[in-house]
């Protein structure tokens, strides 16, 4: 996989890896979004034959980010899971036991619907809106930033780090080819991460000038502006 590239937000250090994480260099954090990990489960419940082997592989991955990184602490900016219980929840919790050195928080999103006593039973520490860091909001939606009076009573928020569109970005090529590629979006005052999940879809962002944006394309992190 190519080496992670650099990203400076304010005086915070951060990290684009192609593996669809962002680790900040200063937390020593690895940010994730949209894991939807139990999500293959749930299609095969309805009959549709999706392989576990796409949840492994995806679990995989994250290990693997853990290993390169090695952060004190795991945020997930929402849908960690993708709905209510099934066997693969029960392998995540074998996989959290064995890293249970790694502090792990989720900040809710949509789909994110288990008890909390389950969450607690698999070493999670639980944020319903947004988590402020140093003036960074991380959250699942954005607009949870903006209403969270909290979080602006105790510092000021100066950028935002969202997920929850899966956002995508279209690379043309000759012969009006064109292709839909995950990837990282950083505007003025908001950054959207891709899913982490290979088995969602992407909803195509459209850049501005002075926007970043870095494509993922296999094991590859490409800058396109």
């Amino acid at each position: 996989m190519q080496a992670p590239l650099p990203y400076k937000l304010f005086d915070q250090n951060f990290w684009v890896s192609a593996g669809r994480t962002l680790y900040w260099e200063n937390e020593k954090a690895l940010v994730v979004s949209d894991m939807h990990f139990g999500k293959t489960g749930h299609f095969r419940k309805a009959g549709i034959a999706v392989p576990q082997s796409v949840y492994m592989q995806d679990l995989q991955r994250l290990v693997a980010e853990i290993q390169f990184f090695s952060p004190e602490c795991v945020y997930v900016v929402g849908d960690l899971f993708h709905s209510v219980a099934n066997k693969e929840l029960n392998l995540f919790s074998r996989w959290r036991d064995d890293l249970s050195g790694i502090k792990f928080s989720l900040i809710k999103g949509n789909h994110d619907i288990l008890k909390e006593s389950w969450y607690a039973s698999a070493g999670i520490d639980l944020v319903k809106d947004g988590l402020s860091i140093n003036g960074i909001c991380l959250t699942h939606d954005n607009d949870n930033c903006a209403t969270i009076g909290y979080l602006k009573g105790s510092q000021e928020i100066r950028y935002t780090i969202s997920g929850h569109i899966h956002p995508g970005v279209t690379v043309k090529g000759l012969g009006r080819q064109s292709l839909c590629l995950p990837c990282f979006y950083f505007g003025d005052s908001l950054a959207v991460l891709p899913a982490f999940s290979h088995f969602t879809g992407t909803a195509n962002v459209r850049p501005e000038a002075g926007d970043s944006i870095f494509a993922i394309a296999g094991n590859k992190i490409i800058r396109i502006s």
